[in-house]
């Protein structure tokens, strides 16, 4: 059967992200909304959850919006040491508001310590939620730099993710 003339098939978007932050000393570690023991935390204005930021940038990236930085500026006193949930909901907020929705978003995750493993599954949770999709469409995974650059000499940590979006046109 031929479709009708006026439909549409929906447009499958997709977005990449990047963030990069350093660690410092007498910050809490926060990675996929999940507060981490660890020696040090990252440093940035909000809670510096890096691996939130990339997904919010590739989430934005996939309906052709700026990055996380013009929505939530870090000039804004108001996002100081704000929980990175908030960016990731914005970003599924913009995603309704065009009439699409998140299909998945996959993630890595690169730093020499501490282990990521054993925190994943909750990571996953929390960021499903946040964007409001079965955590079986959120892929997180963990890396090391082989001790090379700033990461391999635990000066910092940076995440890389890509997120699918279903727009209707």
């Amino acid at each position: 059967m031929p479709l009708p003339l006026h439909y549409t098939a929906p447009v499958n978007r997709v977005g990449i992200g990047y963030d990069v932050h350093q660690l410092k000393a007498e910050r809490p570690l926060v990675l996929g909304g999940v507060t981490i023991a660890h020696d040090t935390g990252l440093d940035g204005h909000s809670d510096a959850d890096v691996l939130m930021h990339a997904i919010c940038d590739a989430v934005l990236g996939a309906i052709g919006e700026g990055d996380i930085g013009s929505f939530f500026p870090p000039s804004e006193a108001q996002w100081k040491d704000a929980a990175s949930k908030i960016f990731l909901e914005e970003a599924a907020r913009q995603v309704e508001k065009r009439g699409g929705r998140i299909n998945n978003v996959d993630a890595m995750l690169i730093a020499e310590a501490p282990k990521i493993g054993p925190h994943i599954s909750a990571m996953k949770e929390n960021i499903a939620a946040a964007l409001s999709i079965d955590a079986s469409a959120v892929g997180i995974k963990a890396t090391t730099n082989e001790t090379m650059g700033f990461v391999g000499r635990g000066e910092g940590m940076a995440a890389h993710a890509v997120a699918s979006v279903e727009l209707a046109d």
